[in-house]
């Protein structure tokens, strides 16, 4: 995929310099290149102005113009071709305010955010690195091009980004870049919080999470945002567990949630301001309600709770919440001896239980959701002779438990002869 992505790059500056404009591969796509990671897409840098790209190709989109930028499609594929430029003045410590044309492609470099990303391919597959991104890059530094200061005031996203790109390379963030970061910090403030939420995602998605953790919190930089964020008590945090070894950023976004002792409704607002999607929101409020549905069963245990209520507990967690978030909770269970914050020995104890069994105990449920129960809401109603209400529901969700725990076969006849029962119990317990 990446070469036949290049060829298509690399057909695009050949086609501009043939025409007698320059033309070079630049940003991200170098940096990777050099060092030897997969290249996602490719960039192009040109002296040819917008309108020029465009009489150039037979496809283009133009997709900002007012930057400069005109996307050019070869094949199925899109490469932004930006002009070469200067900015001006930037407002809202986020966009330049105008941008200028210019014939030098230095000056375009110069303009960028950091050395690793001021680089750029001409068509010959030469490097040129005149901010000395690539010694930066063997020496295992992050270093802004030009002033730091000037760098994070023209945009403060950018201090989101060194700490991506610092925990993603495996990077030291120079003295002065970091000193310029820590200074600057509090300009968070004018940025979008979905642009907190990539940066943030990124980083807890990316392969060294730990590293973004430690940045994080070092930098203080969540406590700057727009809006105030749960989150921002990471720095109260010390010595978190290898979190790479959970493989999804949400589930690793659950465990520092877990960590700080947020509930669910924490995590919704948290994750409501961050702009996250519903998806994900629902998948790490599963996890984090799950462990705290499972703290509440504990509470209610009378002395030691034997296994067979743990079991039960964690059985009805998992036909509640869902078996994957039970799943990713063992995993989280797992990282560590004690991943909740807690001098309880009767929890600590319950958390070694459910990391021994708890996979084998959702592996052996004969069912885990109402639609695999052998009856449904007619069934009930039409055995009991009763008009459908909110017992209905509750009803059923007795007789899943039942069957999810094999106390009940999980076939029509075994579950209506329950049913009875359990629908005469309800009654008594409701008069």
């Amino acid at each position: 995929m990446s070469d036949a992505l290049k060829q298509g790059a690399m057909q695009i500056v050949r086609r501009l310099c043939e025409a007698g404009f320059e033309a070079y591969l630049v940003g991200g796509c170098v940096r990777d290149e050099q060092l030897g990671r997969p290249v996602k897409d490719y960039d192009i840098a040109t002296s040819a102005h917008p309108e020029q790209v465009q009489r150039l190709f037979e496809r283009t989109v133009p997709t900002g113009l007012q930057h400069g930028t005109v996307t050019v499609v070869v094949g199925k594929k899109p490469y932004e071709v930006t002009t070469f430029r200067r900015e001006g003045g930037y407002e809202a410590f986020r966009r330049p305010t105008e941008v200028e044309y210019i014939d030098s492609l230095t000056e375009d470099l110069q303009r960028r955010d950091f050395t690793m990303n001021a680089m750029a391919i001409d068509q010959n597959g030469r490097l040129i690195d005149p901010f000395d991104g690539m010694r930066d890059l063997e020496r295992g530094v992050l270093r802004c091009v030009g002033q730091a200061e000037e760098r994070f005031g023209e945009d403060a996203l950018r201090m989101m980004r060194c700490l991506r790109f610092a925990s993603e390379y495996g990077l030291i963030v120079e003295q002065a870049t970091w000193d310029a970061l820590n200074s600057g910090i509090s300009l968070l403030r004018h940025i979008a919080m979905e642009r907190i939420r990539a940066e943030l995602e990124r980083m807890l998605g990316g392969s060294d999470p730990n590293r973004a953790l430690d940045l994080l919190t070092g930098s203080k930089a969540l406590r700057h945002v727009k809006q105030e964020l749960l989150l921002s008590g990471l720095d109260k945090e010390t010595a978190w567990p290898p979190l790479s070894r959970l493989t999804e950023m949400e589930h690793r976004l659950a465990f520092i949630y877990i960590r700080l002792g947020a509930v669910p409704a924490e995590v919704e607002e948290d994750m409501i301001k961050l702009t996250f999607s519903r998806h994900q929101m629902e998948t790490v409020k599963r996890i984090v309600a799950a462990h705290t549905a499972l703290l509440s069963g504990l509470d209610r245990a009378t002395g030691w709770a034997e296994e067979a209520y743990l079991r039960r507990i964690w059985i009805s967690a998992a036909l509640t919440y869902g078996v994957p978030a039970l799943r990713a909770l063992r995993e989280i269970y797992l990282l560590e001896n004690r991943p909740i914050r807690t001098e309880d020995i009767k929890v600590g104890e319950a958390a070694d239980v459910w990391k021994r069994l708890g996979s084998v105990w959702l592996e052996q449920m004969p069912v885990s959701a109402l639609a695999e129960l052998a009856v449904g809401g007619k069934d009930l109603m039409g055995h009991l002779g009763v008009k459908g209400g909110p017992w209905t529901g509750r009803l059923l969700h007795r007789l899943l438990e039942s069957a999810a725990l094999a106390e009940l076969r999980n076939d029509k006849e075994t579950l209506l002869a329950a049913a009875r029962e359990h629908y005469e119990n309800m009654q008594e317990n409701d008069e």
